[in-house]
């Protein structure tokens, strides 16, 4: 019963905190700012992934939907954050973006799918679909697009 417990307060944990950090990323509206605004959001991503991958070692994979499915919702906001000329030094997007516009586009759609097919596996309570998901989702959604598309991190 303890461990049922420790379960759903976890989860209820998890949604709250990524509601707060969608309502924090969506109730600010765009600005005149888009690079803010895409760090934002990808820091909404990257938190998300963050506690996929903690609720995976935990083998607690109903729980995963939630977040998957923030994912998907947020991602489909990735092409506007990046207009054409919103370069700076503050950003770590490639001018390859607006060369290669379409393969962006792409790639931000391949993240949304694999999110949706993820949060499915996940409903499902597919453990094994999801383990196998969650392998290639760092390299095959998000490295998907950072690879060709986004600056190394600074050191």
């Amino acid at each position: 019963m303890r461990t049922r417990w420790v379960r759903l307060s976890a989860v209820m944990l998890s949604v709250v905190f990524i509601g707060l950090l969608a309502s924090s990323a969506f109730t600010q509206g765009p600005s005149t700012n888009p690079i803010a605004d895409r760090q934002r959001i990808m820091k909404l991503i990257g938190a998300n992934w963050a506690d996929i991958q903690a609720k995976t070692k935990a083998a607690n994979i109903e729980a995963i939907a939630v977040n998957a499915e923030t994912i998907a919702m947020v991602t489909t906001h990735v092409p506007a954050l990046f207009p054409p000329n919103s370069l700076a030094d503050n950003s770590n997007a490639k001018p390859e973006i607006w060369q290669e516009w379409s393969k962006f586009q792409d790639l931000a759609k391949n993240l949304e799918t694999r999110a949706i097919s993820l949060r499915d596996a996940a409903k499902a309570k597919d453990a094994a679909a999801v383990e196998s998901q969650v392998k290639e989702f760092g390299t095959q959604a998000c490295g998907a697009c950072h690879t060709p598309f986004r600056k190394p991190p600074r050191q």
